[in-house]
């Protein structure tokens, strides 16, 4: 049995360090502190009786778990990250354990009257009666990624502690900078010698995704002409005012608070403005590469209709493509997406196939040949003051890890 005990405190170990990450910084890792989990991570390995465990010169690690049967298995990969979000302060983390949830609201502080409800998060109560961590209401928690750090390695413990349980070689791997989308731009897939992964990135107990959004940022320009405004007549031209009409001429319903599913959006999420010059962020999803590139050449008519009204440029647009539904690198290989289900329900896990409303390590690792869906890692409401995640789901992601190793040794002997 995978110890309750050990897993909390391995938890609570690796988000009490910060490694916050910094999306203005050009380094790798983007922040030094960074550097403080992923050197303590290295030796860890090394003390659990990992091989091979290297760290390169941007904080990758990666490390072996040799096979322990004598047949041809092809070598899996077991991929988290150990940075946090630098959308809510990941310093100073002081986690609070929750034994036997008694499905009612959490106090999370009460100086600041900060509660969590299971009656505005209702996903709490799937675990009345189960341990829960949480945080003080004052920082985030960093389930996201820590919870998956914390099953790949108690996984690899226990798969050297009980050679009775046959696999092949394994691979595990650590990034730095995923919540700034920096995580595989560095990750030598060559180097790390896997014929498949999976990222230990997912949220609730069951989740298994192979499918995600295809992705791109877009900045809009527009260019006005300032005056006095008491002489402005025939002669200002206030870009605000032109920035709003593109605004809303793109369709209203279609932004992240009008969709779900497979719905794609446009999401205006960052705009500054004065009137000579105005500036608008958006970001453009869809699972459907068609709609995907409809919805960028719409954005870019929008603004040369506009340049049509007005005569002249101005409005300008910059769409750079981020990354791509991995859907088109995994189904060709999807016995690695039935393996991982075949783990769930071995162990009595309702498994949870959707796909993901969001991006993923696993989405540019498939693209740069190495398939990766994602896997269920435990927490819920991630980059906030309400996070949270039931240590049973992480034991059970742990096992998920172990029964994988196992199925895959099984299925090629």
């Amino acid at each position: 049995m995978i110890s309750k005990e050990d897993i909390i405190k391995r938890f609570v170990g690796y988000v009490t360090v910060d490694t916050e990450s910094d999306p203005n910084s050009d380094t790798t890792p983007s922040t030094a502190k960074q550097w403080d989990l992923a050197n303590a991570l290295v030796e860890e390995l090394k003390a659990i009786g990992m091989q091979d465990v290297t760290i390169d010169e941007n904080a990758y690690i990666m490390a072996t778990l040799p096979s322990n049967v004598d047949h041809e298995v092809p070598t899996i990969g077991f991929i988290s990250h150990f940075d946090t979000t630098p959308d809510f302060t990941g310093a100073n983390v002081k986690p609070q354990i929750h034994h036997n949830y008694n499905g009612k609201d959490i106090v999370l502080n009460a100086k600041e009257d900060i509660v969590l409800s299971p009656e505005y998060f209702d996903d709490l109560l799937q675990y009345k009666g189960q341990t829960i961590i949480t945080t003080d209401g004052t920082t985030l928690l960093g389930a996201d990624d820590k919870a998956g750090i914390t099953e790949i390695i108690s996984a690899m413990e226990f798969l050297i502690q009980h050679p009775e349980i046959k696999h092949g070689n394994i691979r595990v791997g650590f990034t730095p900078d995923e919540e700034i989308g920096r995580g595989a731009h560095k990750f030598d897939v060559e180097t790390f010698g896997a014929d498949w992964a999976y990222t230990m990135d997912g949220s609730q107990i069951g989740e298994l995704e192979y499918e995600n959004f295809n992705a791109a940022g877009a900045f809009v320009t527009v260019k006005g002409k300032i005056v006095h405004p008491g002489y402005a007549k025939c002669k200002m031209v206030n870009s605000m005012y032109i920035a709003t009409e593109y605004i809303n001429s793109l369709p209203r319903l279609e932004t992240p608070e009008h969709t779900e599913g497979y719905e794609g959006f446009f999401h205006l999420y960052a705009m500054t403005g004065e009137v000579d010059s105005t500036k608008l962020e958006y970001i453009i999803r869809d699972h459907d590469k068609g709609h995907f590139e409809a919805r960028k050449e719409v954005m870019q008519k929008l603004a040369n209709d506009i340049n049509s009204q007005y005569g002249r440029e101005v409005i300008t647009i910059d769409i750079k493509d981020q990354y791509f539904n991995m859907k088109e690198k995994v189904e060709p290989v999807m016995h690695i997406v039935d393996i991982a289900e075949e783990a769930m329900i071995q162990l009595g896990i309702k498994p949870l196939i959707k796909a993901i409303r969001g991006g993923t390590d696993g989405s540019q690792l498939s693209y740069m040949g190495l398939p990766c869906p994602n896997i269920f890692a435990g927490g819920h409401n991630f980059h906030g003051r309400f996070e949270y995640v039931p240590v049973e789901s992480m034991i059970k992601a742990t096992e998920v890890i172990c029964k994988i190793a196992e199925l895959t040794a099984t299925k090629h002997n």
